[in-house]
């Protein structure tokens, strides 16, 4: 008996910044094929010296950008994640899925969703929709991935080529139970 592939695609290894370039360019690929993506990519940039890091994400449905970080102010080394920006980010991605997509892009399963916070509603509702998910996961944070997703994932090397394996395997699963 075949069994369907794994609905999630972990992203692990590689830096963050490789991690969302393959993010991306599948969202990229998958849209060029026609299909609806709904999600969002990371995108960071250094603070001044000494700064903290600025974070936002952007929306993949309409390339808008939201800031997910608030400035604290100087040495402050409190966490500065934004949870409103999260908050919009996180609903707006359960809207999309709610209009019906084929796949969602969500840039990383961290803390914050191990904590059942930032964007975990949203692994949520595409899990109960059943539609393909695509992530990155920190190797520090993979034993809360593990307990989170258990198996319905699977871990995917972060480029293009082994993602399109992976969609493929989606697509044959889809084809499979539609029959």
């Amino acid at each position: 008996m075949n069994f369907p592939a794994k609905r999630i695609a972990a992203l692990r290894g590689a830096t963050s910044h490789e991690r969302q370039g393959a993010l991306s360019a599948f969202a990229r690929e998958v849209q060029s094929q026609g299909f609806r993506v709904a999600g969002v990519i990371e995108q960071s940039a250094c603070g001044d010296a000494g700064g903290r890091q600025s974070l936002s994400v952007v929306e993949i449905g309409s390339s808008e950008t939201i800031p997910i970080s608030q400035e604290l102010g100087a040495g402050s080394q409190a966490c500065n994640l934004d949870p409103g920006g999260l908050a919009l980010a996180c609903g707006r991605i359960e809207a999309a899925i709610n209009r019906g997509v084929d796949v969602v892009v969500l840039s990383k399963f961290g803390k914050l969703e191990a904590s059942r916070s930032g964007l975990c509603d949203a692994f949520r509702a595409a899990i109960l929709a059943d539609i393909p998910i695509v992530t990155a996961v920190s190797l520090s944070i993979s034993r809360q991935w593990d307990c989170f997703a258990g198996e319905l994932s699977e871990y995917v090397e972060p480029d293009i080529a082994a993602l399109a394996v992976w969609w493929l395997g989606q697509s044959a699963a889809a084809a499979a139970i539609a029959d």
